[in-house]
């Protein structure tokens, strides 16, 4: 015979040499090289990755976070110092997951499965991580914990549950007359040093929720120690979870913290626990965004936020609140820094539209040694008709009048050209000045139930309702 190369045996060996050509593509794919560096932004040719992918650049980490035909824009996750003219960029496939099956029974990888996976279940209680799910508390590695992806889709809206029930928070002014509940998402605005993290601090010690994840994102490192062992404590930290992504971490670690911290509430509430996310704070979140948005080529709009800022900022709040048919809760409370004291910063402006409500901290009232400093005029609970009762509600409506006689009135009090008698309700004010103020003042070691908060507004205004119905 003159050879044994037959058709069948061809066709074999030309599928072969395919086969072999697609894999060094594929593999031609995960690698690239770094052709420039602009700022933050590292610019990469020769690779194709998904929005979000998780790339090496020598031994340097980081994010794709855009593309410009076939460039890649990528933001660095460590000190880039070092990094040279075509250093090799690599694809990295996160977690190591196993290759997934598609419908023909194919293996491959998903664009989900090159994105960013985190630790994630119940052993991450009474830890401080970073917002890469590194254990920053010195108590060794993470246990009862699988990695998981930390962007998940929102709810619908139609499978959600209403907020119906009240959330006790610890603090007495919060309770009576600002009641939260089950699931809201609230604004905490204050300057810088109003007394914002000690409030957190005692709402994280004192609620009633199974469980409080708290997101230290954006603010300073000394902070976070000062924040866990003098304000938070050993006992509110044994059922918290801390995820800490200081000032000096890369822009996309702060986006990454506060979406971790998210992640993990949503892992509680899927396990039907009723949640606490304190989140401190947006702002800084949002200036994360704004300087990736910038560094990719972004155009500013307000105040130097480009556009996309004021997108991904209901799209992280709108993960939170109650789950799929009552099946465990939410309530997140977001610090918005207002800028000099301004109520009218954009990112403030923004978060009043989609949150349920807002808690002002006043400078005047902190500078006076009234705390927490919480302005009951200036704030407001949107949710709280639908989780308090008529009395409760009618309680709350009486303090604020009050209270609101007062501040009207207060210049001519304090000169003496107020005549008694000129007004009734200024008249019971007055009267009743020093109890409110007492009322809405507390300490950090002295925690006030929701009972305790409405039996003590009863004590204070509910003769004045019962004599006016007489």
């Amino acid at each position: 015979m003159l050879g044994t190369d037959t058709a069948p045996n061809r066709w074999q060996r030309l599928f072969t040499r395919q086969q072999e050509f697609l894999g060094a593509q594929r593999t031609a794919l995960k690698c690239g090289k770094l052709i420039r560096v602009n700022g933050m932004m590292l610019e990469v040719a020769g690779l194709q990755a998904p929005l979000g992918a998780i790339v090496d650049i020598d031994k340097v980490e980081g994010e794709v976070v855009g593309f410009n035909q076939d460039r890649l824009y990528v933001m660095p996750i460590e000190d880039t110092v070092g990094l040279g003219q075509g250093a090799r960029v690599k694809l990295r496939e996160a977690a190591l997951l196993p290759p997934t099956l598609n419908q023909a029974g194919h293996t491959g990888r998903r664009a989900t499965d090159l994105m960013r996976h985190l630790p994630l279940g119940l052993g991450l209680l009474g830890r401080v991580v970073d917002a890469r799910g590194l254990p920053l508390d010195g108590k060794g590695a993470l246990a009862q914990v699988e990695r998981q992806p930390i962007h998940r889709r929102t709810i619908n809206a139609m499978q959600r549950q209403p907020v119906r029930e009240p959330l006790d928070t610890g603090v007495r002014a919060i309770n009576s007359l600002l009641s939260v509940g089950l699931g809201q998402r609230l604004g905490l605005f204050a300057g810088p040093g109003v007394g914002k993290s000690v409030l957190m601090g005692m709402m994280a010690r004192y609620t009633s929720a199974d469980v409080t994840v708290v997101g230290l994102v954006g603010e300073r490192g000394r902070e976070v120690k000062e924040f866990i062992e003098d304000i938070l404590g050993e006992s509110g930290l044994a059922r918290s979870v801390v995820v800490a992504a200081p000032a000096d971490s890369s822009p996309i670690l702060r986006l990454q913290g506060a979406s971790y911290a998210t992640a993990i509430a949503e892992y509680y509430r899927d396990q039907g626990l009723n949640v606490l996310l304190l989140m401190d704070s947006l702002t800084r979140y949002a200036m994360a965004a704004r300087e990736i948005a910038l560094a990719v080529g972004e155009a500013p709009a307000t105040k130097g936020y480009p556009a996309s800022v004021f997108a991904r900022l209901p799209q992280l709040v709108e993960r939170t609140g109650n789950g799929i048919n009552g099946v465990g809760s939410i309530t997140a409370i977001y610090t918005v820094l207002a800028e000099g004291d301004d109520q009218n910063d954009p990112i403030a402006d923004a978060a009043r539209s989609f949150l349920d409500g807002h808690f002002v901290l006043s400078r005047t009232l902190a500078d006076s040694g009234h705390y927490p400093a919480i302005d009951v005029e200036q704030s407001i609970s949107r949710v709280m008709s639908a989780v308090t009762t008529a009395r409760e509600q009618l309680l709350a409506r009486k303090f604020r009048e009050l209270w609101s006689s007062y501040q009207n009135s207060r210049d001519l009090i304090m000169v003496g050209a107020y005549v008694p008698g000129s007004d009734l309700r200024t008249d019971q004010a007055i009267q009743l000045y020093p109890q409110m103020q007492q009322f809405l003042q507390q300490s950090v070691s002295e925690p006030a139930s929701w009972q305790r908060s409405q039996a003590s507004l009863e004590e204070l205004v509910g003769p004045l309702l019962e004599s006016e119905v007489r």
